[in-house]
């Protein structure tokens, strides 16, 4: 897969690009959880993500935020990170001007980032939270929310409550127009760390959420 760096706010940031031959292929990028707590572009749920949504025809991008890896600067408390998440779409979309569909998606701390990307770009079509951490970050912000998604975690996590998530998709299913889906992984932890039990199951749902909704704004 290319190694990639592009301008970040801050200064550079490092990524993998993995392109699509159609040039009208579908777009993602992918977020990776919190930088202080050892979350980089190549955490295990990232890197699944960014392969499901190649095999289903996206064109995806993953980065390392400020101060992670080769990526300049220093951790900004999720703000300077929202600012690197939008300088990536940018990015994306620039490489891919064809493009009719943008997706976001992100785990954890990323997952928070992904949805305040949500808010200030109207172009993204759907989202995919993984383990959002509801009880640590403050989700009201996504009044209402502009777009479909699906919301998946563990019924095993001790990082994110998976009460606080359910508390989280029940005001977010009470907003008109959109559609969340939420689905839980039975006895995964944060991190899915069984990869046949746990990431395996996750993935799938992942890539059969998103499948159908490509089909649906294809017909």
């Amino acid at each position: 897969m290319p190694e990639l760096i592009f301008p970040g706010p801050e200064g550079r940031l490092e990524a993998r690009y993995h392109a699509q031959a159609a040039p009208d292929a579908p777009i993602a990028i992918v977020l990776h959880p919190h930088p202080q707590y050892g979350g980089t572009m190549n955490n295990r749920v990232v890197y699944n993500l960014h392969y499901a949504f190649h095999r289903m025809g996206f064109t995806v991008l993953r980065f390392n935020f400020r101060g992670v890896g080769r990526s300049q600067g220093e951790f900004d408390q999720g703000i300077g990170e929202l600012s690197d998440a939008a300088s990536a779409l940018d990015y994306l979309q620039a490489m891919n001007p064809n493009s009719k569909h943008c997706w976001v998606a992100g785990f954890s701390f990323g997952a928070w980032i992904g949805m305040q990307l949500l808010m200030r770009r109207p172009e993204i079509t759907g989202f995919i939270s993984v383990a959002p951490p509801a009880n640590m970050y403050d989700f009201t912000f996504l009044a209402p929310c502009p777009a479909s998604g699906l919301i998946i975690n563990g019924t095993a996590d001790r990082v994110a409550a998976p009460k606080d998530t359910a508390t989280l998709v029940s005001k977010l299913r009470d907003q008109k127009g959109i559609t969340i889906t939420h689905e839980q992984v039975e006895g995964a932890d944060h991190f899915f760390k069984d990869d046949e039990a746990h990431m395996k199951p996750m993935i799938d749902t992942v890539q059969a959420y998103v499948r159908r909704r490509l089909t649906e704004t294809t017909r």
